[in-house]
C-alpha cells in the first residue's frame, strides 16, 4: 500500500494508526519525504499472515486511508471516560470494577495497561438506569474520589490519578500518554524482568541534520504504531524511515528532527528518548496467559470475574473489555501474584467458576514458550487447550458495516 500525502506533524500516525485499528499486520514499510510530500510504502497482512485478496477488504482501506484525519471515536461517543493511573497491586482491578458497579456505572468498553508496577486505564461508561453518558458533577465528583481512594490503597498517595473526560480520543495513543506522564519509563518494578528487553540506539548524522534511532525488538501486531506514536508525541518528525521484520525479530530506523527542524543535542534528551521508545514497547507486550471471555453481558459481570481471579492468586496484567449487542467479548492476560507463569490449576479453577465454556485459554506468553517447551506437555496444558487466537477484524469490521455478508 502506497500512501502519498502532504507533510504535516502527525501524518504518518494517522496512516500507521488506521492500518493498526483495522488489524493489519505491517511487515515492511519505508517512509521517504521529498520536500513537502511525505511516500510511505506498508507491506502489510492480515494477523493471520495471509495476503489480502478480497477486493472490498483493499476498498475499505483504501477510502480509510484517504480519510484526512482518523476516526478517533469509534463508537465511543455519548459515553463518559474515566481515566486511571497508579501503582498496580494484585486484585486491584477487581476494586475498581466493584467501585464502578455500586456507583451504577456500566462500562462498555475499558483498556488496562500495566507496566513497570504501574497501571493505566481508559473506562468507557455510561450510567446503568438512563443508558447515557454520566454528566451530572456530582455524580462526577462522587465517581473520581471512590476511584482515587481505590487506587491510593495503603502507600500510594502521591502518584494515584482520576479524571473523568467527555472527550474522543484515540484510546490506546491516549494509555501512552497517560503512562509516560506518570514516568513509567523511569521506574523499575521488582517484580517485572524482561528477558528480552528491545535494543534502542539513538545517534546523530551530523552531515545530514538527523537522529537516527534504531530499535531491534521481539515482532508483535501494533509494534510500529506503539514507537511512532511515542516519537509523535515527544515532538519529534519522521523523515525517513525503513522497517523490515525477519521471523519473530523486527527492525526498525527512523531518521528524525525536532519539529523546529534541528536533531537531537543534549545526552540527557537522548537518554530520555531510548528510555520512553523501550517503555512504549514492553507496555503492551503480552505477559502472562491470555484468556478470553465471551458471555451474555449483565450487571455485575467484570466485578464478579475479576473478583474470581484475585480469589485464585491471578493477577491482570493486562485487559481489553468491549461489549456489543449485549455480548461481552473481553480479553485478561494474567499471571501468578509475583507476575510469573500462572499455575494451570488455577487457571482451570477461574474457568469452572466463570463457566469452561464462556472463558477459554487462548494464548501462552511468547516469552514463556520456551521455558514450557522443556516441561512435560500436562504443566503447560490447561485442559489439553492452549491455543493461539489470531483472528482479523478488518472482515468483522466490513461486516458490521454491512459491506460483506460474512466474516468467517
Amino acid at each position: 500500500m502506497k500512501v502519498d500525502s502532504a507533510r504535516r506533524h502527525g501524518t504518518l500516525l494517522d496512516a500507521v494508526q488506521i492500518l493498526t485499528d483495522l488489524n493489519l499486520s505491517i511487515k515492511k514499510a519505508y517512509i521517504s519525504s521529498d520536500g513537502q510530500w511525505f511516500m510511505d510504502v506498508f507491506h502489510v497482512t492480515d494477523l493471520n499472515g495471509n495476503k489480502l485478496t478480497d477486493e472490498s477488504v483493499i476498498s475499505y482501506i483504501e477510502q480509510s486511508l484517504e480519510t484526512t484525519y482518523p476516526d478517533k471515536s469509534l463508537g465511543f461517543n455519548g459515553l463518559t471516560a474515566l481515566e486511571l493511573t497508579g501503582t498496580d497491586r494484585v486484585g486491584l482491578l477487581s476494586e475498581v470494577f466493584a467501585v464502578l458497579a455500586e456507583l451504577q456505572c456500566n462500562v462498555v468498553d475499558a483498556k488496562v495497561w500495566t507496566h513497570n508496577g504501574r497501571i493505566a486505564s481508559l473506562i468507557y461508561v455510561k450510567d446503568c438506569n438512563s443508558g447515557s453518558p454520566i454528566e451530572d458533577s456530582r455524580q462526577i465528583d462522587r465517581i473520581e474520589a471512590r476511584l482515587r481512594n481505590v487506587l491510593r490503597g495503603d502507600n500510594d498517595i502521591r502518584s494515584a490519578r482520576t479524571s473523568v473526560s467527555m472527550a474522543v480520543t484515540h484510546t490506546e495513543r491516549r494509555l501512552h500518554q497517560m503512562m509516560s506522564a506518570d514516568c513509567d519509563y523511569e521506574q523499575k518494578s521488582d517484580l517485572q524482568c524482561w528477558t528480552d528487553s528491545p535494543v534502542v540506539n539513538v545517534q546523530n548524522w551530523t552531515e545530514r541534520g538527523y537522529s537516527v534511532v534504531n530499535v531491534q525488538c521481539e515482532d508483535r501486531p501494533k509494534l510500529l504504531f506503539d514507537v511512532v506514536c511515542t516519537l509523535t508525541d515527544m515532538e519529534y518528525v519522521v523523515f525517513h524511515a525503513s522497517i523490515n521484520t525477519t521471523g519473530d525479530k523486527a527492525y526498525l530506523e527512523f531518521y528524525i528532527r525536532h519539529t523546529d527542524g534541528t536533531p537531537i543535542s543534549l545526552e540527557p534528551e537522548r537518554h530520555r528518548l531510548i528510555q520512553c521508545l523501550q517503555a512504549a514497547i514492553e507496555r503492551r507486550a503480552s505477559e502472562g496467559i491470555r484468556l478470553e471471555l465471551c458471555t451474555s453481558d449483565r450487571q455485575g459481570l467484570l466485578t464478579d470475574v475479576t473478583r474470581t481471579f484475585r480469589e485464585n492468586g491471578l493477577n491482570v496484567t493486562r485487559a481489553e473489555i468491549s461489549t456489543a449487542m449485549g455480548v461481552a467479548m473481553n480479553v485478561f492476560h494474567v499471571t501468578d501474584a509475583t507476575r510469573n507463569l500462572a499455575d494451570p490449576k488455577s487457571i482451570e479453577s477461574v474457568r469452572q467458576k466463570i463457566g469452561l465454556g464462556n472463558l477459554k485459554v487462548k494464548e501462552l506468553p511468547f516469552r514463556h514458550s520456551q521455558m514450557a517447551e522443556r516441561q512435560d506437555e500436562h504443566e503447560i496444558g490447561v485442559g489439553g487447550a492452549v491455543l493461539l487466537s489470531l483472528g482479523s477484524l478488518v472482515r468483522k469490521n466490513l461486516y458490521n458495516l454491512g459491506l460483506i455478508k460474512s466474516y468467517s
